[in-house]
């Protein structure tokens, strides 16, 4: 968004001001007499939380936040969810983000009805309505806005002394050592607050809903205790081996696990509280902004003392894009409601701190390294490590491949398994497909001026793409198009299917071949064009590509997306590879930068194309023109023609060169004897 596209979103009396030099925000500016007052800051979400959406692209909100912290606007400006794009339709979408204007970043904002049924006097949250059927995005969304706002909030609003969201400590991981309850509480990993109901009923005193001396000197004082439980110190020790696994594989990298005990009358948790829900007595601030605390709903069984064994034990989940810093006081606080009045009744709340102070010890202070992409990378090392090795292997089988063509059968068998192997664990496991929508995304960046961190958020996509960058300047496009495109095995996995069953192929004409593979240049040319000047009209024409049907959604689409991706499949059966061969616009792009490849690594003879066409009419992607040339820009790098090439049984000239070799020999006696 230009400053001249604010200005129609926001006309007089709003005035837009100049784009601040440091952080990508407007100010935004009213008339109040003869001068112009600060009425608030608008930015772009994309700019400060590129949070991967369901579908793997970001959401990009336009915010509008007033001086004090409460939204004056939400728009959606761009998404790619597929369950907005069609089926749903963008409506619900708009609705639900229309939710947040007027409410506050100071507020405690819960996405669906109140789960816990209470009262809205009684609750210590404001609710929006979700949308059915998309739980997922509009819970990204939600994250999406609240941790770009919480950043401008504490960059321009003065919200919790500025300090950026993405930059803060972390729970050490390496401070395992054998502890009873006993020993967590002595060293403060462990903090207890005992809430005696004299000190209740001197918070309610004059509401009209205290309770007599004598009654409250002869309740029972109500204990808490909290602590971090994704601490090994502190969850290691009182999880099971077992538990402890289990909760890390609930909660995503950067997440904060907190474990919360009530012994005593006053709880957090009451008669209509929903498992996995959101507490209303309970909540959580940190530089007077809230936190979202959401049940994790464990039921891992809990080493407590035996006086506790009975007590309200929950462990409650904040998201690591709410910016919870563990080196900062936690401001935890019990919500007690009474009721007064008997027909209509009022509820009187009062609000009792609960605070937390993580041992220094126990923590890795924040730097500027600590980047949220980086624990998405270490999150995901095992995924990558399994990629680095495939590409090793792929790298040594095209850069010493004579072993494996020395065998067709075993070449076959590792293609096959290879391809097995990238549709699997690449497409569908890991979502590591490579897509038009990446270079479209890339070309949108750089004309907005905008970071192309986003792009780390994706470690599989940026693996890959540094993988293929390298092989297209040493060995063109079928590094990826013929090895590592998940859809494009699938492709081949179909067609082999399909050839087992006896079905044949139909192999076009060479000049009807070179003239459709023009088309997917065309296809390129419009993607990228559209991208640059509107982006809804691609988001439209890139579902030219079924990858998204396919291989990202495994098929789980609305018909006619399915019907164009499994359409390609049965067009393959028949002509081997079409989309990839003429359709395909990253195919496209990648073979115009493959161009730029420095080898011709694909051995050939003089006799190749003159005479002989055996490779030429083998080749299943017609890319070996008929004087023998190799084509590399249309090159899939099945490797067949190297396995031609070099086998003494099928290659024609080596076949006539062991047969003139033979007659050579055979006649040698003979010329000996003939001489004087």
């Amino acid at each position: 968004m230009t400053r001249a596209d604010l200005q129609k979103v926001f006309p007089p009396p709003l005035t837009v001001g100049e784009k601040d030099a440091h952080l990508p925000v407007w100010p935004i500016f009213k008339q109040d007499a003869t001068a112009q007052v600060l009425a608030g800051y608008v930015f772009e979400s994309i700019d400060f939380a590129p949070i991967p959406g369901f579908s793997g692209t970001p959401f990009n909100l336009l915010v509008a936040l007033d001086p004090k912290g409460s939204f004056l606007d939400v728009r959606v400006l761009s998404q790619h969810e597929p369950v907005f794009l069609e089926g749903l339709g963008e409506a619900p979408l708009l609705r639900f983000a229309g939710q947040y204007k007027g409410l506050s970043l100071q507020q405690s904002i819960k996405i669906g009805s109140n789960a816990n049924r209470g009262e809205a006097l009684g609750s210590a949250n404001v609710y929006i309505d979700g949308v059915a059927k998309a739980t997922a995005s509009v819970r990204i969304l939600n994250q999406s806005l609240l941790s770009s706002a919480l950043r401008v909030a504490r960059a321009k609003l003065g919200f919790a002394a500025g300090r950026d969201p993405e930059l803060v400590a972390r729970v050490r991981r390496d401070t395992y050592a054998p502890a009873n309850w006993q020993a967590l509480l002595e060293a403060r990993l462990i903090q207890r607050v005992r809430l005696s109901q004299e000190a209740i009923e001197k918070a309610f005193q004059g509401s009209g809903v205290e309770r007599s001396a004598a009654t409250a000197a002869s309740d029972p004082v109500t204990e808490l205790y909290v602590t971090y439980l994704n601490s090994p110190l502190v969850g290691r020790n009182l999880l099971s081996d077992s538990g402890w696994q289990h909760l890390l594989g609930r909660i995503d990298p950067g997440d904060h696990a907190l474990l919360v005990i009530a012994a005593g009358p006053n709880t957090f948790v009451g008669d209509k509280f929903v498992r996995g829900a959101v507490p209303d007595r309970l909540t959580l601030k940190q530089g007077e902004l809230p936190l979202e605390l959401r049940d994790l709903d464990l039921d891992d069984p809990l080493a407590l003392p035996a006086e506790l064994r009975r007590a309200d034990a929950k462990v409650f989940r904040v998201i690591g894009p709410a910016g919870l810093d563990p080196s900062r006081p936690l401001d935890l606080a019990l919500r007690v409601t009474r009721d007064k009045g008997m027909v209509y009744p009022e509820r009187v709340s009062r609000s009792f701190p609960l605070p937390y102070v993580m041992p220094a010890d126990q923590l890795l202070p924040a730097d500027a390294d600590n980047k949220r992409w980086h624990d998405i990378w270490r999150a995901r090392a095992w995924e990558l490590g399994v990629l680095a090795g495939a590409l090793l292997l792929l790298t040594l089988v095209l850069a010493r491949p004579r072993w494996i063509v020395a065998n067709p059968a075993r070449l076959a068998r590792l293609r096959t398994g290879y391809l097995a192997f990238t549709l699997v664990f690449i497409g569908w496991f890991a979502q590591g497909q490579l897509s038009i929508v990446n270079i479209t995304a890339l070309v949108q960046a750089v004309m907005a001026g905008r970071d192309l961190g986003f792009f780390l958020y994706d470690p599989m996509t940026v693996a890959l793409w540094a993988f293929v960058a390298l092989t297209l300047v040493a060995w063109g496009r079928g590094t990826f198009c013929g090895w590592l495109c998940p859809y494009g095995a699938m492709q081949e996995l179909v067609a082999q299917a399909a050839q087992f069953m006896g079905i044949r192929r139909i192999k076009l004409h060479r000049d009807l071949d070179a003239r459709l593979k023009w088309v997917k240049y065309g296809v390129l040319a419009l993607i990228v064009g559209l991208a640059a000047v509107s982006p809804t009209a691609a988001d439209r024409i890139v579902e030219i590509e079924p990858f998204k049907t396919a291989i990202t959604l495994s098929f789980e689409r609305s018909w006619p997306f399915v019907a164009w991706a499994a359409g390609l499949l049965l067009l393959n059966v028949f002509v081997y590879k079409g989309f990839c061969r003429y359709l395909c616009p990253l195919g496209a792009g990648l073979g115009l930068l493959g161009r730029l490849r420095l080898l011709r690594w694909i051995p050939r003879r003089a006799e190749c194309g003159t005479p002989c066409q055996t490779c030429r009419h083998r080749c299943e992607y017609q890319a070996i023109k008929p004087d023998g040339a190799i084509v590399y820009d249309e090159c899939f790098q099945c490797l067949d023609c190297i396995s031609i090439h070099d086998s003494p049984e099928r290659c024609a000239p080596l076949i006539a060169r062991r047969r003139s070799r033979v007659v050579a020999i055979r006649s040698l006696p003979a010329a000996a004897g003939a001489r004087p």
